[in-house]
C-alpha cells in the first residue's frame, strides 16, 4: 500500500479554521501511481464531537455520523494510506492545514510536514487562463463532478485532475522529485488507539426513522422484569421524542438502550407504542370530534411507530368514541409553549439566529443563551446535533427539536 504514488486527499468540514473549533467530517483518500493510474479509493465519515457547521453545503447529518468514528480512531489506517505517497489537494492549503492540525490533536508529533501538491495552484501552468475552482479545471478535462461536495468524489475528481496533468506532461521532473521527497520522509510513530468504530461511507439515501428501525435493535424477550413505573418512563421518553413528530436517530438510540436498561422486551414496547396511539386517540377524541388536523397527526403518529392499519382505523372510526375528557393517566400530551418559558437555539439556521429570536419575543417567548433545567425546548439546526446545548438538554430530559418544527409549535 507505501508508495511510489500519490496520495489525493479531500475533507469536509465544520468550518473553515483549523486548529481550532472546527473539525473534519468526513474524508477521501485516492491512490494514484507513478503513472497516473488510479488505483484505491477509500472513504469516512468522522464524529467531530460538535454540531455539524454548515450542513446545507455538505449536506451531512448529525444521523449519519452517530456510528462514524473520530478522527483519532482513523489515524493508524490513515497514516498507513499516506506512508511513501505524495500528499495532493486542490486547495492544498485548506485540507492540509485541517489535516495537520488533526493529526496533531490526535497525538502524532509532526515536527516535519510532508510537502503537498495542490492541483489547484498546478492549474495555472496546466491551465491558463482557466478558473481555479475544481469544477472549472474538471471542466476543461471533460472530468466528471457529480456530487461535488462529497469527499469521495471531490477526492476522485482530484485524482482524475493530477492524472491528468501527468499525462500532459509526463517527463516534468515536478513529479520524480515530489515522488522522491514522499520516499524520503518518515512519519512519526502513531499512538495506540482503542478503535470502537469503523470506517463508515455517507449514506446515498436518508432513511426515515420509524419504529421498524429500531425495534430490531430491542431484545426480543427479556426476563420480564418491568412494571408500570418502567413502562411509564419509556413512554414517557417516547412522548418526548415524538413532540416534532420526527424521531431521529440520537432518540432512536436513547429509546432502545431505555428500554434494555430496564428489561422491557421487544413486545412490550410493540405493545407500549400501541398504547400511547391510543391515548392519543383518546386526547383527539376528547372534544366528541376529530378535526382534519388531529386526523393527520394521529396517522403520522402511526406511521412513525408503526401502528398496524386495523388500529389506525378503530382511531379514526367516531363510533367508538364519547366525548370525555382524556384520562390523566394518558401517556400521550400535546406539547406546547407557555408565554414567557425559555427556548435555546443552537447551530446554524435556514434564518438567521437574530431573526428567530425576534419571532420568538414577538410570540412572547424569552430566548435563552444557555440550557439550563428551566428551558423549555432547545430547537437545533439539526434534531440529532452534538452540540454541547443539545447534550446537555437530552441529559437533562429537555425535548430538542428541529427548526422546521419550531415553526409548527408556533403555529
Amino acid at each position: 500500500m507505501a508508495g511510489p504514488g500519490f496520495a489525493v486527499i479531500d475533507l469536509e468540514t465544520t468550518g473553515l479554521f483549523p486548529g481550532g473549533h472546527d473539525r473534519i467530517v468526513e474524508l477521501a483518500v485516492v491512490h494514484v501511481d507513478d503513472h497516473g493510474l488510479i488505483t484505491g479509493r477509500w472513504e469516512t465519515l468522522l464524529n467531530p464531537g460538535r454540531d455539524l457547521g454548515p450542513q446545507q453545503i455538505h449536506g451531512i447529518r448529525a444521523a449519519d455520523i452517530l456510528d462514524a468514528p473520530s478522527f483519532a480512531e482513523v489515524v493508524p489506517q490513515l497514516v498507513e494510506l499516506l506512508a511513501g505517497r505524495v500528499p495532493v489537494a486542490h486547495n492544498a492549503r485548506f485540507d492540509s492545514g485541517f489535516l495537520f492540525a488533526e493529526l496533531e490533536a490526535a497525538g502524532v508529533e509532526l515536527w516535519q510536514r510532508p510537502e503537498f501538491l495542490c492541483t489547484m495552484l498546478l492549474a495555472r501552468d496546466y491551465l491558463p487562463g482557466s478558473g481555479r475552482a475544481l469544477a472549472d479545471c474538471c471542466d476543461a478535462f471533460d472530468i466528471p463532478l457529480d456530487g461535488a461536495h462529497r469527499a469521495s468524489v471531490d477526492a476522485l475528481a482530484t485524482a482524475s485532475l493530477l492524472s491528468a496533468y501527468m499525462a500532459a506532461d509526463p517527463n516534468t521532473s515536478l513529479w520524480f522529485e515530489a515522488l522522491e521527497r514522499a520516499s524520503a520522509f518518515g512519519w512519526p510513530p502513531v499512538p495506540n488507539v482503542v478503535v470502537t468504530h469503523a470506517w463508515c461511507v455517507r449514506p446515498e439515501v436518508a432513511v426515515e426513522i420509524t419504529a421498524a428501525t429500531f425495534l430490531e435493535r430491542i431484545t426480543r424477550k427479556l426476563p420480564e422484569f418491568a412494571g408500570p413505573a418502567e413502562q411509564g418512563e419509556y413512554l414517557a421518553m417516547l412522548d418526548r421524542a415524538l413532540i416534532d413528530r420526527h424521531i431521529s436517530a440520537t432518540e432512536a438510540h436513547a429509546l432502545v438502550a431505555l428500554a434494555e436498561d430496564l428489561a422491557i422486551d421487544r413486545a412490550t414496547v410493540v405493545a407500549l407504542h400501541r398504547r400511547y396511539f391510543d391515548d392519543l386517540a383518546t386526547v383527539a377524541w376528547a372534544d366528541g370530534e376529530l378535526t382534519d388536523a388531529e386526523l393527520a397527526d394521529l396517522v403520522a403518529v402511526a406511521d412513525l411507530l408503526d401502528i398496524p392499519t386495523d388500529a389506525i382505523g378503530e382511531a379514526t372510526d367516531a363510533s367508538r368514541w364519547v366525548a370525555a375528557p382524556a384520562s390523566s393517566g394518558s401517556s400521550a400530551h400535546v406539547f406546547s409553549l407557555a408565554p414567557g418559558d425559555l427556548v435555546v437555539l443552537t447551530g446554524e439556521m435556514s434564518l438567521p439566529r437574530s431573526a428567530i429570536e425576534l419571532e420568538l419575543v414577538a410570540r412572547g417567548f424569552t430566548p435563552w443563551p444557555a440550557v439550563t433545567k428551566k428551558v423549555a425546548l432547545v430547537v437545533a439546526a439539526d434534531p440529532d446535533s452534538l452540540s454541547g446545548k443539545a447534550r446537555k438538554a437530552r441529559d437533562y430530559g429537555i425535548p430538542v427539536v428541529g427548526e422546521s418544527a419550531l415553526w409548527g409549535l408556533l403555529g
